[in-house]
């Protein structure tokens, strides 16, 4: 499994595509084109992607809602989206562009990320995604989903006679 991109295979909310073959000579991993009989994944090529691939995000419910954290430091808002797909998939993507490089410029060391990142959740069946709301602060991006109320069980009471 590639470095650049982790994925929790533990995780049911997850998405993320894992590839048990990604790096052998073989399977969706090559090029070897379409005579491959495992099925082929998309890829991104590192060159796109470097660790900011992988934005971190906190997802943690509460009574009222599903609050999703995440960390994108140097981001704009304009540079950051936030968008539900189906109904029922959140999706939060971005990217960081590479700084403008001038030919008298002498790059001593190079540490800070670039490039696109793209986080999905899979949202439980009482989230509302027509109310979500995104908001961003000192280089956090909160989205809030609320939750529906909890139907309570009507309980009707029946007489007893004799």
């Amino acid at each position: 499994m590639s470095m650049i991109r982790r994925s929790n295979v533990f995780d049911p909310f997850s998405l993320d595509l894992f590839d048990p073959f990604d790096g052998f000579p073989f399977g969706s991993g090559s090029s070897s084109g379409s005579s491959s009989i495992f099925p082929s994944f998309p890829r991104t090529s590192s060159s796109e992607t470097a660790a900011f691939a992988g934005a971190r995000i906190d997802w943690k419910e509460t009574p009222e809602a599903h609050v999703f954290k995440a960390d994108v430091p140097g981001l704009k808002k304009e540079e950051v989206k936030v968008e539900v797909e189906d109904g029922n998939v959140l999706q939060i993507s971005g990217e960081r562009n590479k700084e403008q490089e001038e030919k008298t410029d002498t790059w001593h060391r190079v540490e800070r990320s670039n490039g696109r990142f793209l986080r999905r959740f899979r949202l439980p069946e009482n989230a509302r995604a027509e109310q979500i709301k995104a908001s961003m602060e000192n280089g956090v991006l909160t989205v809030t989903v609320p939750k529906e109320e909890a139907k309570k069980p009507e309980v009707k009471s029946i007489q007893i006679s004799g």
